[in-house]
């Protein structure tokens, strides 16, 4: 019977093509498990081998086994040795089988007791049988080392010739070594340094650090020069970070620190070098994208070992442990440290987009809340400076959130100057919801099947030249780079505002809590709308708690009302508690202290009064108008131009506080100073009074203002304000004239220096005669010796 057919079709050419590679790649993945699983166990194998090996070596012999005997046995034994001819045996022979009756138990075992004599016997039997199927190694004879000489060449061809290299034996070697090692022990022997004077010696430390100063010139030098080429000699340099010569080893170290950070700042391309894939590894490229990628390779390895060092150096000092092989002493390493965090601080700023960037912001953060006063400064200060130089945000965001981690893993107990440096983020705006007409599908162009279809010729071709158009004013605009930016200044300011919220929520007696509210006046316009009532209930209970300070109360009520002139205008909330508390503390200030609080005060009156006039009443503004006049008396002169100026804005702003310029009293009731609600104290009913006080005051600007209030603060005629004063606002003119250099602003003017005129005698005497005696007594050559009056005087009369 014929062998029954396979159904299964032979596979096609094309199939086992497709799948040739797949098997191949199955059968070779097979082959090198089998190949790993078979060395495997003959490497488990081996092992236990080797175990058992050493545990025999080692083992102790086991103790001959000794068993009672039944007292019938021992008479039996004793009756068998009395027999035995021992006087016929000597003593050699006698004391070799009491020797072997103590190694060999089975001599002295006795037959018919039933006790085991191993219980260890297969198990050990086993062992031997593995130890006898290991391979003997055979000790092999040294092989010859041979000397290749010139070869012979022959009729039959070339013969090489060679030579047995002589062999030293070891013993007379051993003895050439100790019949020359006196002698070689007195040539050898290191001389000891002479001792130096201190002159000497710092001439010594001058010569090698010129020496040092040398080198890195050179090398840095050539490096700038040609970085493609001669990038293998940063490694050269950065060998020199660490200097073991005692007397220079510390300045060494800071001129490479510094050396390398400028060569880096130079060398360093404008954009970010990544890692090459496989592929492109593989394949061909020209001689120049070669070279560029070997330059790019070396540049960053280099660029990481010398970040690594500056992190060591870093460590080191904050341990204070010093390594055996270092040379430097304890004391320096505050100096090195200092060396170290200054380079790190200055690539942060000048190299925001090249590699290990944020490695750098992880250094440099936790410094910044460091107890070495020098250190915190230089980080603070690095810090502030990129925020304000960073236009896109990406390296904002990463600092962002590592100074959100140290605040929260510190549990809020870190220096006010971390969270101050935030305020210098420059993030002006965010995303907002997006309305209808932003969610709507951008206008797509047209393809060429479409323009065929509903175009002529004519305007397929004015369509295809629009479309052109478009597409570079596109380009133009740039709004792929400002939606990158939007997106990256949202996520910035949400993470500024969670750590805000939760000092606000968790640590509200925090030293933290001042920067918190300064950061939320200065933000609080870019607040969402859902946070806004649970935030002014918070700062209203900041407010009317008392634990604040002056000034951190006034940043409460300036982030409240930020929030409510911005997106804040749509909800129903009247801040009349805010009023009331800023008009019952203005008087606070004096000028008995510092005025700085009085910018904050003049923000938060532009904020509260000038940009939300319409919800504002007239009783309110007269108020505060009158009050701040009555401030102005008890304030540096800075800040009563300041006042001043905030008055005028205000007599602008609300045209029916001119009545505070009439004597007559309008209305009933009479003004109440004392009272704390800026509604009820009848502010109608007074007059500003203080400006003719004012009029009279040292500073020349504070009587302009003076003076122009007086007159009802014009805009034109002769009681206007110069161009300068009128255009400045309240802050800048506070700005321009303080007075912290201790000098007068302007400066006094100094007195005209003017001679003094001659007296010239006679001209002014009204007497003639009087005139000619004083002329005559002047010119006369001979002096008097005594002078009689009375005689001249009759003479003149007879």
């Amino acid at each position: 019977m014929a062998p029954r057919k396979s159904k299964k079709k032979a596979p096609s050419f094309r199939k086992l093509l497709k799948t040739s590679n797949i098997k191949i790649e199955n059968k070779l993945k097979n082959r090198q498990f089998k190949q790993q699983s078979i060395a495997k166990k003959h490497r488990k194998e081996q092992k236990k081998l080797k175990q058992a090996l050493s545990n025999a070596a080692t083992r102790t012999p086991l103790p001959l086994e000794r068993y009672k005997k039944r007292p019938e046995d021992e008479e039996d034994e004793e009756e068998f040795e009395e027999t035995l001819p021992v006087d016929m045996m000597e003593e050699d022979d006698l004391e070799q089988m009491k020797a072997m009756a103590q190694k060999a138990s089975f001599l002295t075992r006795d037959l018919s007791s039933s006790e085991p004599v191993h219980a260890r016997k297969r198990k050990q039997e086993n062992v031997m049988d593995k130890y006898e199927k290991v391979p003997r190694l055979m000790q092999k004879e040294q092989e010859k080392e041979l000397i290749h000489l010139l070869p012979i060449k022959d009729k039959t061809g070339i013969i090489p010739q060679t030579m047995e290299k002589p062999v030293v034996k070891k013993a007379e070697k051993e003895n050439e070594d100790e019949g020359d090692g006196d002698g070689a022990e007195e040539v050898n022997a290191p001389k000891p340094l002479p001792l130096l004077t201190t002159q000497e010696l710092v001439v010594l430390r001058r010569k090698r650090l010129e020496e040092r100063k040398v080198c890195i010139a050179a090398l840095g030098s050539s490096i700038l020069s040609d970085p493609s080429a001669n990038i293998k000699k940063l490694k050269e340099l950065r060998s020199m970070l660490v200097e073991l010569d005692p007397y220079v080893a510390v300045t060494v170290r800071k001129l490479v620190m510094v050396s390398l950070m400028e060569i880096f700042k130079d060398i360093v391309p404008s954009y970010r070098i990544r890692p090459l894939t496989e592929a492109e590894k593989s394949t061909k490229v020209k001689k120049e994208t070669q070279q560029l990628r070997e330059f790019e390779e070396g540049l960053v390895s280099q660029y990481k070992f010398y970040l690594e060092n500056l992190e060591q150096t870093v460590k080191d000092w904050k341990q204070m442990k010093k390594k055996k092989s270092d040379v430097v002493s304890l004391k320096s390493y505050k100096g090195l440290a200092e060396v170290a965090v200054k380079c790190l601080c200055e690539l942060l700023v000048a190299l925001p987009h090249f590699n290990f960037h944020n490695n750098i912001i992880v250094m440099i953060v936790p410094l910044m809340n460091h107890d070495c006063k020098k250190i915190s400064e230089m980080s603070c200060e690095a810090v502030r400076k990129l925020f304000k130089q960073d236009k896109v945000g990406q390296a904002s965001l990463g600092m962002v959130k590592v100074i959100s981690g140290l605040v929260k893993s510190r549990n809020y107990e870190v220096k006010p100057e971390v969270l101050k440096a935030l305020l210098c983020l420059r993030v002006k705006e965010v995303e907002v919801k997006k309305d209808a007409d932003d969610i709507a599908p951008k206008k797509r162009f047209m393809n060429f099947k479409e323009k065929r279809k509903h175009l002529s010729r004519m305007q397929r071709k004015w369509k295809k030249a629009e479309e052109k158009l478009e597409k570079e004013l596109l380009e133009a605009e740039a709004t792929e780079c400002k939606e990158k930016k939007l997106k990256l200044h949202t996520e910035t300011l949400n993470i500024v505002f969670l750590t805000y919220f939760r000092i606000l929520k968790k640590a509200q007696k925090s030293i933290l809590l001042p920067c918190v509210l300064e950061g939320l006046a200065k933000f609080a316009h870019l607040i969402n709308v859902e946070f806004f009532d649970d935030l002014l209930i918070v700062l209203h209970k900041l407010v009317e708690s008392g634990d604040l300070s002056y000034r951190e109360s006034l940043h409460c009520i300036q982030t409240a009302f930020h929030v409510l002139s911005g997106q804040g205008d749509v909800l129903n909330i009247d801040p009349l508690k805010f009023y009331t508390h800023l008009y019952k503390t203005l008087l606070r200030l004096h000028a008995g202290t510092a005025n700085d609080d009085m910018i904050i005060v003049l923000q938060c009156l532009d904020v509260m009064l000038t940009k939300r006039r319409k919800q504002v009443s007239v009783q309110r503004a007269l108020a505060f108008i009158k009050r701040l006049t009555t401030l102005s008396l008890q304030v540096l002169p800075n800040s009563t131009i300041g006042i001043l100026a905030t008055n005028r804005v205000l007599m602008h702003t609300f045209p029916k506080s001119d009545i505070l310029l009439d004597n007559e009293s309008q209305g009933s009731g009479i003004y109440l100073p004392e009272l704390d609600e800026p509604e009820y104290c009848n502010p109608q009913n007074t007059s500003l009074w203080e400006l003719h006080t004012l009029q009279r005051h040292y500073h020349p600007i504070v009587r302009k203002f003076a003076a122009h209030l007086i007159v009802g603060a014009p805009s034109e005629g002769s009681g206007a304000l110069n161009v300068d004063l009128s255009r400045k606002s309240a802050t800048d003119l506070f700005e321009d004239y303080s007075i912290k250099g201790m000098t007068f602003n302007p400066p006094v003017a100094t007195p005209s220096s003017k001679k003094k005129e001659k007296f010239t005698i006679g001209d002014a005497l009204l007497d003639s005669d009087l005139k000619k005696q004083i002329d005559s007594h002047l010119e006369a050559t001979s002096i008097l010796s005594h002078l009689n009056f009375a005689a001249h005087f009759r003479k003149a009369f007879i």
